[in-house]
């Protein structure tokens, strides 16, 4: 496997995992690196509050740490993804970047998704705390194909398309959902950027339409999509409509993310509510 290494001058493993409340030292190893996934999807959640306010997405490694380390914020996969890699990088874990193409749209999409692939053991593995809604929670071995995998309460499961790519699926609903497929190319950090771009900045993108913020728990994830939350604990699910007005209090108490909620449609792309980070 390439070995990948994303640093940055101000990245601190101490003050990582003083971020995500992790407790005793991190292992190199699949126990250590489920542990350092599972801690940080309870603790950092996926939000696209930048990119609701009209800000740029920076990918440069020390805006990454200055933002999710130094101002407690979250972000979306490139970003939380990316703080991984640096945590992988100080242990010395052999990983590599894919790039993977979102399959739940009537229509073919391009290769928008970043995902990480480690060594360990022996094996590859998926791992990935930026996906959203149905993201995997632990390692995903790539060896295990068309065979259910538990997490938590979520079920997923890996296959081969006929073109060699890997496909991933969540079962959804009573049924087996495509979320996103890749192949093991090994991608570079600035290979992201056009990805990044789009993203944050065309009208037709999800996270420029719409508030999107999630948040994992032991039980499921709080799920904030516009002006729905939806909580999933226990494999029940409860959703509820929420008033401009106390979208500001759900960020704070849910999501643990200080925002002022504001209408904005001048500057924002979608002319929808806009948040503004503190």
């Amino acid at each position: 496997m390439q070995q990948q290494a994303l640093v940055a001058a101000n990245f601190s493993l101490h003050a990582y995992l003083q971020r995500i409340g992790f407790d005793g030292a991190p292992s190199a190893d699949l126990q250590g690196v489920a542990a350092l996934m599972r801690q940080q999807l309870h603790t950092v959640p996926f939000e696209n509050l930048d990119v609701q306010a009209g800000k740029r997405i920076w990918l440069t490694p020390e805006h990454i740490v200055e933002k999710i380390i130094g101002q407690g914020r979250g972000g979306y996969c490139y970003e939380i993804n990316g703080l991984f890699s640096m945590a992988l990088t100080a242990l010395d874990v052999p990983y590599i970047w894919v790039a993977a193409r979102p399959m739940f749209y009537p229509a073919r999409r391009p290769k928008t998704h970043m995902a990480v692939v480690v060594q360990l053991q022996g094996r590859q593995w998926l791992c990935d705390l930026g996906f959203g809604s149905y993201g995997i929670t632990a390692p995903l071995a790539l060896d295990t194909l068309n065979e259910p995998v538990q997490q938590g309460h979520d079920q997923f499961k890996l296959s081969r398309q006929a073109d060699g790519d890997f496909l991933l699926q969540a079962w959804v609903d009573g049924a087996w959902a495509n979320q996103y497929a890749f192949d093991l190319s090994p991608q570079e950090w600035v290979d992201f950027e056009p990805a990044n771009h789009l993203n944050s900045t065309h009208p037709d993108a999800v996270f420029v339409k719409s508030l999107l913020v999630i948040a994992h728990h032991a039980q499921g994830r709080h799920i904030l999509f516009g002006q729905v939350l939806k909580t999933v604990a226990n494999g029940q699910v409860s959703k509820r409509n929420l008033l401009s007005s106390e979208v500001g209090q759900v960020l704070r108490e849910v999501f643990n993310l200080t925002a002022s909620y504001e209408r904005s449609p001048a500057s924002s792309p979608s002319g929808a509510t806009l948040l503004v980070v503190d």
